[in-house]
């Protein structure tokens, strides 16, 4: 067996050279794969690149933070819902999002905990008010591709939220999914991506469900100091009880003050009546 390793070992040297080497190497890529026929990439560190944040719009960016960078991604958005003489208000806080590069710049550690409060009202008066943390949510981004022309930068994310939220808005139980990240730059000032993603909930009957959840938005560069974007997304829960698809209309505003520091504001619709009707939002993302 020792000599059947050394031979494996030597092979490797002999044809491709030191495997800690190569491991170095590949651990120096920004993204695992490469489209057939694509040459290998010149971009400059992840560091010297503009911001990429996951906020404020739906569809998260099809890129890593990269090695050795963390970003803190947080927010508070205010969301109103109508239904007959029955009115809900909620206020999501503060919607931070740890990005934490680790091992290679096509591997992302993520770690997000939101704090959510919600009053119904019925005719006016007050009937339940509910307040407290959130499931914790953990998850990690794969960079797969970078864009190749029409082919498209790419990243997979598995994900999942735990049970350690306050009672009345813990899920009770460890909720697994995947996200898959696609996206592609028209020109210097356009940019389009879409997001694709299966997740585990929870109904209100308690009974478990898959939320299959679609959406795509275009961004636009307008000024040096200036973004914007529009976006449509929707939700499909895929054996519920209760649950009903919902379909959103959003669009905001980025403002990236350095590379290194972006703020942004957003409002949207609900399209459909299981949606909620409008809800708008402000955040801050930092990179370090």
């Amino acid at each position: 067996m020792r000599r059947l390793r050394h031979i494996l070992i030597s092979t490797v040297c002999a044809l491709w050279g030191n495997p800690l080497a190569i491991a170095e190497e590949v651990c120096c890529y920004q993204t695992l794969f490469r489209w057939n026929g694509a040459p290998p990439s010149d971009a400059e560190p992840k560091s010297e690149q503009p911001l990429a944040s996951d906020r404020p719009d739906f569809t998260e960016c099809s890129s890593t933070v990269g090695h050795g960078l963390t970003q803190i991604e947080m927010g508070y958005t205010f969301i109103h819902d109508r239904e007959g003489n029955s009115e809900t208000q909620s206020h999501s806080y503060p919607e931070a999002l740890f990005r934490i590069g680790m091992f290679a710049d096509w591997f992302e550690w993520r770690i997000a905990y939101n704090h959510g409060s919600q009053g119904v009202t019925v005719g006016g008066v007050p009937i339940t008010s509910e307040t407290g943390a959130e499931d914790l949510y953990l998850g990690i981004k794969l960079a797969l591709t970078e864009q190749d022309g029409l082919l498209p930068e790419m990243c997979i994310m598995p994900q999942m939220t735990v049970p350690s939220g306050a009672e009345a808005s813990t899920a009770g139980e460890v909720l697994g999914g995947v996200n898959w990240l696609y996206g592609w730059d028209l020109s210097e000032s356009i940019s389009t991506a879409g997001s694709t993603q299966i997740n585990k909930a929870v109904d209100e009957d308690g009974s478990n469900y898959y939320e299959v959840a679609q959406s795509w938005t275009i961004g636009y560069t307008l000024a040096e100091h200036l973004g914007a974007f529009a976006e449509f997304f929707g939700l499909f829960p895929s054996g519920a009880s209760t649950a009903l698809p919902e379909y959103y209309f959003d669009a905001g505003l980025t403002f990236p003050i350095t590379n290194n520091l972006q703020f942004d504001i957003r409002a949207g619709l609900g399209l459909n009546e299981p949606a909620d009707d409008f809800f708008t939002g402000t955040g801050v993302v930092i990179r370090f």
